[in-house]
């Protein structure tokens, strides 16, 4: 492999030679990313295009310039805005199914605005950078370090179009791209006068609002594109204690491009965005309790353990409450909410310095602030609330607690809360830069994209959270919160050349066969602190540190670091504090080597090597100072397809486009929980696994006649461990692979526990999707009129890192294993509604009314209970749309 190393090296440094050489330079590449004019017209996109296949010629970026999504030899799904409506896609989850290999949702986080990606076993992993990076206008997007949330809402409004790049992306794009990329490309000023103003209602008192309009200011000189939208829609799980919907929707967005062109040869784009969301956040349906663990330490009895247990049945009676009312109803001791806030400005400068070179920057200025409370046991208990900053506690008597004596403070009012405080989970600052040299030599048969890369991700303010977990029911609302603050940055430096050449120029023996090569080297700088602390509650005023060893420092002084003024609600005595910082620095080089080969021109082969490469980072829930840190990961991926495109008899279009992958995977980030037996404290680290991850994607689609398309895609992901081991800390001990070798099949505290036979975190081996769609015969001056119909099927997806759903019977981590099920949805799409310039569509999802989970609280073992929050119900509206101008 240090071969292929020093190879694509020799060939990075070989085309840096080359593109200062100006008198081998024979031509130059349009600059990458224009595809605006390349697509065709929004009410024409129905109709046949390319090889009859609809979308067969779209152009895509994948490659940091235009091509043909056929031409190029990476595995890349692309979606016109058509298709986006087609499929009623507006958020991450709605592309799960609609992508070979790709999981896309919460990952069992606390709300349900946090949602990523995860692409052939590779995601986001706990406090770890992502596997799968997302970008708007070729710029990665801020990412969360509490929540696997990248972005916000709205980022799918007015597009050119969404790829989804599957596989590692080291060289070419800016940040860890261990699993893919999903590019954002949004509609940039044009030189026409028109826009378009579009409204849809719908079921759970959907309504959403949705303009864009481009101006040409000055004609081919100075554009402008403004766009806007807006949706509230009412939640669909209904909390019973605080009579509100959870799961709901309120967010609105704006952006604005401006285009300059004042000569032939100079460009500037520059973008503008913002975002705002604030709901009622995540509904958590309680599940169940694990009653071993709350006799084990106390909580509950038969008979209970005086001024400390209940009756166990107290316990066992939220559970028969929930399961009465049902998956649809709550009942949540936290006034649960989610908000997010995002804006950026993006400049692209494009300059051709000759006929050959063109040079392009690309610099970004972003932030982005989250914060949520939670409930994720789901009930009026207090076993498992993780966020409570910003939160009321309920000041009223809740049914199916008073009445059992609980809580126990006069009026039943919960006193635990802290009403100052007023922090964010996640408050970053992100600043870019990237400059990049384009171009073609050789007659075209040589073209190059070499480059440099600068990313810096900082606090703008100090993070905080309040937890109220493990709280026995005796006291609930009484239970002190654990509060912890924490900051965290990121530093990276790259430096990246990639070529593509026709083998032609150099023997006609060798003539259609094209080499590409790319190298990058990376420079990473992880460094952050985490300040947490439990109060005694044995001595008021006092504080437990979470960390031993941790150094001494005022809570005051870190505060001020950040925010003079921040007055937490309670400040521990000076020189109690309960601090550790920790810096991780690393570098690895990433690679691309692979041949393409065309023995027909409508048959692509292609076969590639691929080194990916992913950050380690900061563990800011680490409980002892040794998991402070965790380090990169590491992939290696062989991949060998085909793209083609048939017409079968000589009249009817086919496209067969399949891929096969094998990848090592190295260093696999994966959480654990984790225990400090000096502190008592309950934390988290980030173990390192091994695995293999294999893989076939197949993606078809065919024009039996000219009224129907018919499409498919099959993908099978199979992943298995090769070494995932950790030494058991927590004093109960845990279940593993290994646990037959011990009593009871517990691994003990200070033993080995072998994890290599669990199955994969957040990977659907076998995911299938069939779309129709059939254009409905109407007269001509009545507009278009099309039917499209979409099934998918999802197997089975475990979501715990560890934990098995049951062993030999008894429940261990019940519900980490969601089953498999299907979806259907439909769209009736009318273009140009009788001539009027309308155009309307009547859409349902998930037609057949499953109930679908998407995330488990994942507690069972360590905080004794079992919760589950679910997907969407039926939805279904209809959209109107007035295009103007041009």
């Amino acid at each position: 492999m240090a071969s292929v190393a020093r190879s694509a090296l020799m060939g990075g440094v070989a085309f840096a030679a080359f593109f200062v050489s100006p008198a081998m330079a024979q031509g130059i590449q349009n600059e990458a990313n224009l595809a605006v004019d390349s697509q065709p017209p929004a009410d024409e996109s129905a109709s046949p295009v390319g090889n009859g296949i609809s979308g067969a010629d779209i152009i895509v970026t994948a490659q940091r310039r235009e091509e043909r999504a056929q031409d190029v030899p990476v595995v890349v799904t692309a979606f016109t805005p058509e298709r986006l409506e087609q499929l009623n896609i507006s958020e991450p989850q709605d592309l799960y199914g609609a992508v070979p290999s790709l999981v896309a949702g919460t990952q069992g986080s606390a709300t349900s605005d946090s949602q990523s990606y995860s692409i052939r076993g590779q995601s986001t992993g706990f406090l770890s950078s992502p596997a799968v990076a997302v970008y708007m206008a070729e710029v990665p997007v801020p990412a969360s370090i509490s929540l696997p949330l990248q972005g916000g809402p709205g980022m799918f409004v007015d597009l050119e179009n969404v790829q989804v790049l599957s596989g590692p992306q080291g060289t070419l794009f800016g940040r860890n791209t261990t699993g893919g990329a999903v590019l954002f490309t949004p509609h940039k000023p044009t030189n026409k006068f028109e826009g378009y103003v579009q409204a849809s209602v719908g079921n759970y008192n959907l309504i959403s609002l949705e303009g864009a309009i481009n101006v040409p200011i000055v004609s081919e000189k100075l554009m402008v594109r403004a766009v806007a939208a807006y949706e509230d829609r009412r939640g669909y799980t209904k909390d019973i204690v605080w009579n509100k919907w959870r799961d709901d929707k309120h967010w609105y967005s704006g952006r604005i491009g401006i285009m300059m062109k004042p000569t032939e040869r100079f460009e500037n784009y520059l973008l503008a965005y913002g975002t705002k969301s604030s709901n009622n956040g995540a509904g958590f349906i309680h599940r169940g309790w694990n009653e071993n663990l709350l006799q084990a330490v106390g909580f509950c009895g038969n008979p209970p353990i005086p001024f400390l247990g209940v009756s166990c049945d107290v316990y066992q009676a939220q559970t028969d409450q929930a399961n009465a009312i049902g998956p649809r109803r709550t009942r949540m001791s936290t006034d649960a909410f989610s908000k997010i806030e995002t804006w950026g400005v993006i400049n692209t400068t494009s300059l051709e310095l000759s006929d050959e070179l063109m040079l392009r920057n690309i610099i970004s200025f972003q932030k982005l602030r989250s914060d949520y409370g939670t409930d994720q046991d789901g009930t009026p208990l207090q076993q498992y609330d993780p966020s409570v900053q910003n939160a009321d506690l309920p000041n009223f008597p809740i049914p199916g607690l008073s009445e059992l004596g609980l809580p126990i403070t006069p009026g039943n009012v919960y006193v635990n809360g802290n009403d100052n405080w007023d922090l964010p989970r996640d408050s970053l600052e992100q600043f870019t830069e990237e400059l990049q040299i384009q171009g073609t030599m050789l007659d075209d048969r040589l073209n190059f994209t070499v480059g440099g890369f600068y990313y810096d991700s900082k606090p703008d303010r100090l993070w905080g959270a309040t937890s109220l977990n493990f709280c026995p029911a005796l006291f609930t609302g009484l239970c002190a919160p654990a509060e912890s603050y924490t900051g965290v940055s990121n530093k990276s430096k790259a430096l990246y050349a990639q070529s593509t050449l026709d083998l032609g120029v150099l023997t006609s023996a060798a003539a259609g066969v094209r080499l590409t090569t790319g190298f990058r080297y990376t420079w990473d700088t992880v460094s952050g602190f985490n300040y947490s602390f439990r109060h005694d509650a044995t001595a008021p005023g006092n504080v437990i540190c979470s960390v031993n060893g941790a150094t001494p420092i005022p809570l005051a002084d870190v505060a001020n670091d950040f925010d003079p003024n921040f007055v937490p609600g309670l400040t521990p005595a000076p020189g109690s504090g309960c601090k550790f910082d920790a810096t991780l620095k690393s570098k690895a080089p990433t690679y691309t080597l692979g041949l393409d080969y065309r023995p027909t021109s409508d048959l692509m082969l292609y076969a590639k090597v691929s080194r990916g490469y992913k950050a380690g980072g900061i563990n800011t829930f680490a409980v002892r100072t040794e998991t402070r840190v965790f380090q990169p990961e590491k992939l290696m991926s062989y991949e060998a397809g085909f793209k083609s495109d048939w017409r079968l008899g000589g009249t009817i279009p086919f496209r067969l486009n399949a891929t096969y992958y094998f990848s090592k995977y190295n260093n696999v980030q994966r959480p654990a929980g984790d225990f400090n037996t000096v502190t008592s404290a309950q934390g988290a680290q980030v173990l390192g696994a091994s695995a293999h991850v294999q893989g076939l994607e197949v993606e078809t689609s065919i024009r039996p006649f000219d009224l129907l398309e018919l499409a498919a895609t099959v993908s099978h992901t199979d992943a298995d461990y090769k070494k995932f081991e950790q030494l058991v800390l927590t004093p109960a001990g845990q279940f593993a692979c290994n646990g037959g070798d011990f009593p009871n099949g517990l691994v003990p505290a200070g033993e080995v526990a072998d994890y290599s036979c669990n199955r994969f975190q957040f990977l659907t081996p076998w995911i299938v999707n069939l779309r129709g769609t059939l254009d409905i015969p109407v007269p001509e001056d009545m507009g278009k009129m099309s039917l499209f119909v979409s099934y998918s099927y999802l197997s089975s997806q475990n979501t715990s890192p560890l934990n098995p759903p049951e062993f030999n019977g008894v429940p261990v981590e019940p519900g980490v294993t969601f089953k498999a099920y299907s979806l259907l949805n439909a769209s009736i799409n009318w273009r140009n509604v009788g001539g009027t310039g309308f155009d309307a569509t009547l859409f349902g999802t998930n037609l057949t009314n499953k109930l679908v989970p998407v995330g488990n609280s994942g507690v069972f073992q360590t905080l004794g209970v079992w919760s589950t929050n679910y997907g969407e119900p039926r939805m279904y509206g209809l959209k109107l749309r007035y295009r103007f101008g041009s």
